[in-house]
Order: C-alpha cells, then sequence, then structure tokens
C-alpha cells in the first residue's frame, strides 16, 4: 500500500454529518461514502492574512482524499461528526497552518457549494495569523504569503491550467466581492 493510499484511507474513515437542503443534520456517514455518494455535509474555509495583509496561498500535496495537487486560497476542511462549524474552523486553520493559539477565525459568509460530484455547506472565515507557519507536510506541499495583487496574477495562470481548488476559488472570490 502506498502512502497515499494510506493517507486517502484514514480520511474516508471520517465520520461526517449529514445534512438536509437546511444545514440540518440528518444522519452521520464515513467520509469516503459521503464523497462517493454526494451527500451534502458541511465544510470550513479561512482565508488567512499575516500581519502585512498578505494572503496565505498553498498547493495540496498529492495525498490528499479531493483536489490532490492543486493550489488552494484558503485552509480548511470537513467539520466532523458531532463538531460546530466554529471548532472546526480553528482546529483546521491551527492543523494546516501549524500552529497553535490562533485566534478564533471571524464567520463571512456561508453558501451551499455544489458541483456534480460534491456538496457541502461552506462556512467561510478569515483569521489573522501573527505566529510563525509550519504548514503540515501531510496536508501542505508548497506555501508563501501573497499580496493580493499577486495572487490575482497567479490565479490567472492557475485558473487556466485548471489547478486551483474551486470552492477556494469561490471563496475567494465571494471575499473579494464583498
Amino acid at each position: 500500500m502506498t502512502e497515499r493510499q494510506r493517507m486517502q484511507g484514514r480520511a474516508a474513515d471520517e465520520l461526517l454529518d449529514i445534512v438536509d437542503e437546511q444545514d440540518r443534520v440528518v444522519g452521520q456517514r464515513p467520509r469516503g461514502e459521503v464523497y462517493a455518494r454526494r451527500l451534502r455535509h458541511r465544510s470550513t474555509s479561512i482565508r488567512v492574512r499575516d500581519a502585512t495583509g498578505r494572503i496565505f496561498v498553498h498547493r495540496r500535496t498529492p495525498t490528499k482524499l479531493i483536489f490532490p495537487g492543486m493550489y488552494d486560497v484558503v485552509v480548511g476542511g470537513v467539520v466532523g461528526a458531532g463538531e460546530d462549524y466554529d471548532t472546526a474552523a480553528l482546529r483546521e486553520a491551527e492543523e494546516e497552518l501549524g500552529v497553535s493559539g490562533l485566534p478564533q477565525p471571524e464567520r463571512r459568509l456561508k453558501f451551499l457549494f455544489e458541483t456534480p460530484e460534491f456538496s457541502w455547506f461552506l462556512q467561510v472565515y478569515e483569521v489573522v495569523c501573527t505566529l510563525p507557519v509550519r504548514p503540515q507536510p501531510e496536508e501542505v506541499e508548497w506555501w508563501d504569503f501573497l499580496p493580493e495583487e499577486e495572487l490575482e496574477r497567479r490565479l490567472t495562470g492557475w485558473q487556466a491550467q485548471e489547478e486551483v481548488v474551486p470552492d477556494g476559488l469561490e471563496c475567494h472570490r465571494r471575499l473579494t466581492a464583498r
């Protein structure tokens, strides 16, 4: 078994809440089944800025269960079974950034993200991280803090190659439009 298969197996076993069209919990299923059957669930996305306002950008590792090896402009992930959005947002941000003691991310917006393959409610946050980051090597292959103008320039090329995580890009668009 490869490292990717081991990582995906652990992620696929994680229990998630299944929700209805009003985001009310109606059941629980393992993540692998949730993705395979396109069951609606909950997720968080957090736009991270440093003290100077630059945005944290990273490339996901090839071992990620979904969107492997793609660039992302937010950190975050699924909300575990029985977990609330705020708790999940802080946990996911600290895990992916490799920090402890991050302030509670601030809620910005929420929307239903749907594609032919996926369906989840996405609670979007923002946080300023003044701590030295040490992203998880299992989650993050490359990272940097980019000024907004540089990020927009790079996004043009990444989008042309279809290398940007689609829900992260939608979060970025909606936050920028506010």
